[in-house]
Parts: structure tokens; C-alpha cells; sequence
């Protein structure tokens, strides 16, 4: 799967830097569509695209009259993993934070859900950690993250 991603990243490279000789080719976030097109071509996945590039499957609601906003604390459990399939947080551990504290994508992607609610988010880097490398994380990359919300506290 990753060399099939890979031929495919690098046949999207050749294609942007063929179309003109002034383009720079493309830009992070173009790569990381195209990366999460194939990953979700690969595992048979029937996402919902937001405007930002953030792709996310609700698997359960939630409570529709307690879902989180940007100033909510949360309580939630999570797996996150790349789209190798490299685990880096293997969710075994209930986490708390006040939700605009977190990652963009799961500032956009916990606000689709209530409380009580499992959504999976497939979150470009821009969303993620960008270019910068975090634990078990390398810079730019695109971040699937399965999450169960077990708490809202609004304010």
C-alpha cells in the first residue's frame, strides 16, 4: 500500500512540475490529498470532505443537544495512527483538554460530533502538526485519528 502511495505521489510531482516550468510544483496541501484520496481508495472508505481538506466518517452522533464548541473541555479516547499504518497513540490511555488547545483538525472535526459520540477524522498536515515532527509523528504528515467523545463541558 505505501509503494503504491508513493508511485503515485511521485507520478502527481512529475504531472504539477510538467504543466509549467514556472510552477514550484505542488503545494503540501495538494500532497496531502492526494495522499488521503488513495488511502481512502485503499481501504474502501466513504468519507465527507470539509472546506479546510479535512475528511471524516461519523460512525455515532452523539447527543445532538451537548456537542462541544472551540471553548469546551473534553473528555475523550482516541487512536491515532499515519496512513502507513503506524500506530502512534495507540488509544489506550482517556484524554482531557480544553478543546482549542488541540490540533486544528480536531478543533473542526469534534464540533460534527456530540457527546457520546465516535467519528474518525482523516486530518491533512496543515491541520495536524504541519512541519513540525512530534513524537512518532514526521513533519507533514496527514493523521488518522478514530475517537470516541465521552464528555462535553461547555462553559
Amino acid at each position: 500500500m505505501l509503494k503504491k502511495s508513493l508511485i503515485i505521489l511521485f507520478t502527481a510531482i512529475m504531472l504539477f512540475g510538467i504543466g509549467s516550468c514556472k510552477d514550484k510544483g505542488p503545494s503540501q496541501a495538494e500532497i496531502d490529498q492526494i495522499l488521503i484520496e488513495q488511502y481512502i481508495a485503499d481501504n474502501n472508505l466513504e468519507t465527507i470532505k470539509t472546506e479546510s481538506g479535512l475528511h471524516y466518517i461519523i460512525y455515532k452522533a452523539g447527543d445532538s443537544l451537548n456537542r462541544p464548541d472551540f471553548y469546551s473541555y473534553i473528555e475523550a479516547k482516541y487512536k491515532g495512527e499515519l496512513l502507513d499504518g503506524s500506530v502512534f497513540d495507540d488509544g489506550s490511555v482517556e484524554m482531557s483538554a480544553n478543546l482549542n488547545q488541540l490540533i486544528p483538525g480536531w478543533i473542526e472535526g469534534l464540533q460534527l460530533i456530540g457527546e457520546g459520540g465516535k467519528i474518525m477524522l482523516i486530518i491533512p498536515s496543515e491541520l495536524g502538526y504541519a512541519g513540525r515532527e512530534q513524537l512518532g509523528i514526521p513533519e507533514n504528515s496527514v493523521l488518522v485519528f478514530n475517537i470516541e467523545l465521552f464528555q462535553v463541558y461547555n462553559k
